[in-house]
């Protein structure tokens, strides 16, 4: 049995279920055209899905960039997963800096918040996709899935946008 919900729904979903990870794995393109994924752990994210994230002025990803803004973000754990599609840019706002630094970049960036290699990255999502099978609407959401295994029926869940959707942010 498909359930709908409302793209509003559907966005505060995305919402709680990104403030809930504190690493995402960045996807960008890189100059020869492939793609390529790096862990990074986030340092913000706002109400829009909107993430940041610090690095290394000089590092690949920024090269990366500089050719193609175009990224996906990707979140997982065993029970939730989010991607964001989007763009991303670089951010050296020392307020911002400021505002986020964690004595935990220090390991990067040994000259602290002043170090000029720091910059941020900030990842604009324009929409988002997910899977979220934690809590007690999980659990119905995972007995579901394999009672359609057990049974070799099509899970009637599967349509259930409460777990799993889409969304344009």
């Amino acid at each position: 049995m498909e359930t709908k919900v409302s793209d509003q729904e559907k966005r505060e979903h995305v919402r709680n279920l990104i403030a809930g990870f504190s690493t995402a794995m960045l996807v960008t393109h890189t100059a020869d055209g492939e793609l390529r994924a790096r862990p990074l752990t986030i340092a913000d994210h706002d109400d829009d899905g909107r993430l940041v994230f610090s690095t290394a002025i000089e590092s690949g990803k920024v090269h990366d960039l500089e050719h193609d803004p175009n990224v996906v973000v990707v979140m997982q754990d065993s029970r939730r997963f989010v991607s964001l599609s989007g763009w991303a840019h670089v951010d050296r706002d020392p307020g911002l800096v400021e505002k986020l630094w964690s004595e935990s970049w220090r390991i990067w960036f040994p000259q602290g918040k002043d170090d000029p290699s720091l910059c941020l990255l900030i990842v604009e999502p324009t929409e988002a996709s997910y899977w979220d099978a934690s809590g007690a609407k999980g659990l119905r959401y995972l007995y579901e899935m394999a009672r359609g295994y057990l049974t070799h029926t099509r899970p009637s869940a599967d349509g259930d946008e409460r777990h799993t959707g889409h969304v344009k942010l």
